[in-house]
């Protein structure tokens, strides 16, 4: 198909740059890579997410604590976002080989938009509001690592519950109440394994990472479809002059179900807690309601993936923007880094030790749908400019600003694009 062969394609390319420029396949690390430098914070951070929604922050971060490798982060999230969490991450079960990361996070209120259709078709402005209260979220991750993290083996669980409010229009005006809706709850496990051979594992210049992963859940009722996601994530880093970097990324999606769920309309309708024919509604309320009811549809029907937009993938998009069950992503990002130092800060409220000031220009381009020879019929791009601050502690500090067909979207946030768990 002509998809898999421009994977190939790329692929292919991607590392024959790599390995034809000199010095670029990275064996030896440039930097210790289970640093004991210590870092606290403890600011108000605006958030920036498309497609979720902007607020503050107020949260501390304490890394490596006590001259060991945990890291400690607790937060109060507030504006479109209520609610906060805790972090535990980096907690060395055997020294420098099992590790272990932990989660938990409560949102009395958060606000997901829900676009009409999937795939790559509808409009900007073509998506309701849903209006979700109660939502857990617990996070476990276990990591088998060596040769200086060159080699992974990892295996998780993620476990949350939420319940559907009511939906809104775009412009936030209540269209339906929801009135005894089922919990909808789940649990997703999942196992991988990264390769690493790059020269740092927190901020990579030369070489290159491949990761790859599955997800499944473990629902037993007929209501929800039962299927499991396969994820392939392929970035090279091209080094240009001493401190600089080329890196482009291929990431490869497919979900594949092993028992659809619950399809019948009326059902689906009950259990959300809705009435889309209420003759109360106006003909654009109930459209959106059946909408919400149809999407629920596609995904017993399909499976999904991880959907592009948002600060990870196609930047330039809100989060959860195209949804779908296969997906192909491809990405290119030029890092200059402007500073390359060690330079300690301490300002009260934050002490760390800043390594590298860099910008970024970027190109992306994805492309997603529920049938996996429609992928590629579509194709979304987003370009645009970031800024970064990596720190010694282990964070990396980011702000991006990206464009597309759709207009422009701001991102601020913690970590490098491209990533997956």
């Amino acid at each position: 198909m002509e998809y898999i062969q421009f994977i190939r394609t790329l692929f292919i390319s991607v590392l024959s740059l790599v390995l034809l420029t000199q010095n670029t396949f990275a064996t030896e690390r440039r930097k210790d890579q289970f640093s004991k430098e210590p870092g606290y914070y403890v600011v108000p951070f605006p958030y920036s997410l498309p497609g979720i929604g902007e607020g503050l922050l107020i949260g501390g971060a304490y890394n490596n604590i006590a001259d060991t490798h945990s890291d400690l982060i607790g937060f109060v999230l507030t504006g479109d976002l209520e609610g906060g969490g805790l972090v535990s991450l980096d907690n060395h079960l055997i020294p420098n080989r099992l590790i272990l990361d932990l989660s938990a996070q409560y949102l009395s209120t958060a606000a997901v938009r829900n676009y009409n259709q999937r795939g790559m078709t509808g409009g900007k402005d073509d998506y309701s509001i849903l209006n979700i209260e109660d939502n857990e979220f617990y996070a476990l991750r276990l990591t088998g690592t060596w040769y200086e993290r060159m080699f992974e083996v990892y295996g998780g669980a993620l476990s949350g519950k939420s319940n559907l409010k009511q939906i809104s229009d775009k412009d936030g005006n209540v269209v339906q109440t929801s009135t005894g809706a089922t919990e909808s709850s789940s649990t997703l496990y999942t196992f991988g394994a990264r390769f690493d051979l790059t020269d740092d594992y927190q901020d990579p210049r030369r070489g290159v990472r491949y990761q790859v992963s599955r997800w499944w859940d473990d629902r037993e009722g007929q209501t929800t479809s039962k299927f499991y996601q396969t994820e392939h994530n392929f970035t090279g880093y091209i080094p240009i002059g001493k401190r600089s970097t080329i890196a482009l990324n291929v990431f490869k999606a497919d979900a594949t179900v092993t028992r659809q769920g619950e399809t019948d309309f009326a059902t689906i309708e009950s259990q959300q807690g809705l009435n889309c024919s209420d003759a109360s509604l106006s003909a654009s309320e109930q459209l959106q309601c059946q909408q919400v009811v149809n999407n629920i549809i596609a995904n017993n029907t399909y499976g999904s993936v991880s959907s592009l937009g948002g600060w990870g993938r196609l930047r330039s998009y809100p989060d959860g923007r195209y949804n779908g069950s296969h997906s192909l992503f491809y990405g290119a990002e030029f890092r200059w880094n402007v500073s390359d130092e060690f330079k300690p800060f301490d300002i009260w409220i934050a002490k760390d030790i800043r390594t590298t000031i860099q910008l970024a220009v970027f190109y992306e381009r994805g492309s997603i749908a529920d049938t996996e020879s429609s992928v590629g019929d579509i194709w979304r791009e987003s370009y645009g400019i970031g800024a970064r601050m990596v720190t010694a502690s282990g964070l990396v500090f980011r702000a991006d600003i990206a464009t597309g067909d759709e207009g422009a979207e701001v991102s601020v946030i913690i970590g490098y694009p491209w990533e997956t768990f």
